[in-house]
């Protein structure tokens, strides 16, 4: 078993080093109008290889005038492609689905090298993702619109649901496919063509999906693709020639991204951030609960909105159950490179993230939280400059401290104690964050009073990570969601289309009417 392992472990590392050499190179640049754009001229940023701590490329930040020209190649490429057929469209999303499952190992590869994840996390990542290329698929279905005959004499009515023009997405450093993916298949399947700015720590899949896309029968202009910074977020943010964008993030910058965007004209998707709670009851299946608990806690070493950080365990007996069981499964969970599939949980995705995750395990302490377990001073053998954070618990947290308060966004766990299910419900939702949460039990009625009276957008039964599959949609409450739309799914649909209702008679020519000075009214 042993050698196997390590045979498949030595597949992943060729193939991921393939995929870099035979990609973008030493510089990630933009792809615009179909090309491959250069960063020369631009100024420049190292890319790392979270494992190593080395820098293993660099990307090209791009100017104003740089995202201008990609705005511009996308309004030039929208009308020929708003008249395109949704059936045409879809076509396009059924050839690329297949490409990305080709080449599968090289975006996993670049996932892992520049993100940090462990294999069998990326790609689960782009499982989902391909999912999100699924329900594209079904465009015609998805604009149908709707239709009425008769609703007055010789009167019929539909509505048509129309793409806006030039859209727009900021993504994130810990999805590199996945968030992309809820973005902008289905803003170019509805119609519309698009901007898309990625995290400038995770650039190369992006870009190397785009030229799948363009493979697959995309037209150029229709998808381009910039990695820049503030500079270019603000400049799709305040050109007037973008119509919409789609943003995910941290809240303070959601905020910002809201503001700016409306303020502007624009359609706004701004998702921010999360304190997901799992509350444990004392009747739960332990066991199965500390297990999925370690997933969704130290899973992409937390660095996830929908992780879990909290535990609220409902009764001293419960809580000291649940502590025991984490700290027994932390003592196995195996760190390390994420090339290495036999790995649990890899290195968090920069030297400056390592140490503000570091910080708040330290104001934990300092807050009187205990720390059961201290990953602080973990070292991976061969791999002592990788920017890794073993795994941390604590107990005995409480709603004032800083670590139950903000976002850490790194394998931190703290399990808070409360009385009942009540006061857990009563926790949760005076939290400024609403995005996901779950509760472990046995009981129905528990269940139910639970997901009926919680104030979050995501809820999970028995289910540590309830995030909905492509064809729901994706979105907190509260300070987790800034716009009255979730992701992707059929609010995505929504998103990305504006709704046009046409009512239309043709009368009798032998029919001639006076003037009628009364409102109309479908019974007349």
């Amino acid at each position: 078993m042993e050698d196997v392992c390590q045979k498949e472990c030595a597949t992943v590392l060729e193939l991921k080093v393939a995929s870099m050499e035979d990609g973008m190179g030493n510089i990630v640049g933009h792809f615009i109008n179909g090309q491959n754009v250069s960063g020369a001229g631009n100024r420049m940023q190292d890319v790392y290889n979270p494992a190593t701590g080395e820098v293993t490329r660099q990307v090209a930040l791009a100017s104003k005038e740089r995202v201008e020209e990609a705005i511009r190649a996308a309004e030039a490429a929208f009308p020929a492609w708003r008249n395109t057929s949704p059936a045409k469209r879809a076509q396009v999303f059924f050839k690329l689905k297949y490409l990305i499952e080709q080449h599968a190992e090289k975006i996993v590869g670049m996932i892992i090298d520049e993100h940090g994840k462990v294999y069998h996390d990326a790609m689960g990542e782009l499982t989902r993702a391909i999912e999100n290329v699924e329900f594209a698929c079904g465009a015609p279905e998805l604009l149908k619109g709707e239709h009425s005959k008769n609703v007055g004499t010789s009167i019929d009515s539909w509505s048509e649901f129309q793409p806006l023009g030039v859209t727009a997405g900021i993504t994130p450093f810990n999805f590199p496919a996945m968030v992309p993916f809820w973005m902008w298949p289905l803003s170019v399947v509805v119609g519309n063509t698009f901007v898309l700015k990625p995290s400038e720590r995770t650039p190369s899949a992006s870009i190397f999906m785009a030229q799948l896309a363009l493979e697959a029968g995309l037209p150029p202009g229709v998808l381009n693709v910039v990695n820049g910074d503030k500079e270019a977020v603000d400049t799709l943010l305040m050109d007037p020639r973008v119509q919409a964008v789609s943003f995910v993030g941290s809240t303070p910058v959601a905020e910002y991204i809201y503001a700016t965007g409306t303020a502007n004209g624009k359609r706004v998707q701004a998702l921010g951030g999360a304190k997901n709670h799992a509350v444990v009851m004392p009747d739960a299946d332990l066991d199965n609960a500390v297990s999925a608990l370690m997933g969704a806690a130290y899973g992409s070493c937390g660095e996830r909105c929908m992780a879990i950080p909290l535990v609220v365990a409902v009764g001293d007996e419960t809580g000291d159950a649940v502590v025991a069981r984490l700290k027994r499964q932390l003592e196995v969970m195996k760190i390390g490179p994420g090339v290495d599939n036999s790995n649990d949980m890899g290195p968090l995705v920069t030297k400056e993230h390592l140490a503000k995750v570091r910080r708040y395990v330290d104001f934990g302490v300092a807050e009187g939280a205990e720390l059961l377990v201290d990953g602080r001073n973990i070292v991976i053998p061969e791999h002592e400059k990788g920017f890794f954070l073993g795994g941390c618990l604590f107990d005995k947290v409480t709603s004032e401290m800083t670590i139950y308060r903000d976002e850490i966004f790194g394998p931190v766990l703290g399990v808070v104690r409360v009385n009942s299910l009540q006061e857990a419900i009563d926790l949760i939702n005076r939290h400024e964050y609403g995005n996901g949460t779950c509760i472990f039990t046995r009981d129905g009625e528990s269940a139910r009073y639970f997901t009926d009276t919680i104030k979050v957008g995501m809820v999970g039964v028995n289910v540590p990570l309830p995030v909905p599959v492509a064809y729901h949609s994706f979105g907190g409450w509260k300070r987790s969601l800034f716009g009255d739309l979730y992701a992707y799914g059929p609010d995505g649909v929504r998103f990305y289309t504006r709704r046009k209702t046409i009512t239309q008679r043709w009368p009798s020519s032998s029919l001639r009417e006076g003037a009628v000075f009364s409102f109309p009214s479908g019974v007349e």
